[in-house]
């Protein structure tokens, strides 16, 4: 298995950046623009449990699966979502996000990816995995969060 963390701080207030995990299709897509669909299938009251059906595109390719909520906290100085899925019978996938308040302007984000190989070839696919998606994914929602900040504030 495959694991790969990086923290980023973020000039802008912690709910503005939760709003990309916890928030519409439109709001997520943002920060992840493969994402063509997120609609929810069986939602709990405390949201862990929760399951929502997504179309992520790649390309021409689309591929649905299910993604379940693993881990949910939604308090004023600390947000935790942790989701798990299976993609195309490949790889068993954990994406966790934390998000701190540090002050009223800036938060810290912690994204944790896991990666379990479910075939033999699978494995050898992961031989050659890096950090290079969850770097980049991180400075997207630095960029994205803090630039639609600052038009707000226009």
């Amino acid at each position: 298995m495959n694991i790969w963390t990086k923290e980023i701080v973020i000039n802008a207030p912690i709910d503005h950046v939760w709003k990309y995990f916890d928030g519409t299709l439109e709001d997520m897509q943002k920060i992840m623009p493969q994402v063509d669909k997120n609609e929810p299938v069986k939602v709990t009251e405390n949201k862990v449990g929760s399951v929502f059906r997504q179309a992520y595109r790649e390309g021409k390719r689309v591929q649905e699966y299910d993604v379940e909520t693993l881990e949910y906290e939604n308090t004023p100085d600390l947000k935790k979502l942790k989701i798990g899925f299976t993609l195309a019978k490949m790889f068993e996938i954990t994406a966790y996000y934390e998000l701190k308040k540090v002050n009223e302007t800036t938060t810290t984000l912690l994204y944790t990816a896991t990666n379990r190989p479910l075939r033999f070839f699978s494995k050898m696919m992961l031989l050659f995995g890096n950090d290079h998606v969850v770097i980049e994914f991180v400075e997207r929602v630095k960029r994205v969060a803090e630039e639609e900040l600052a038009v707000s504030e226009v």
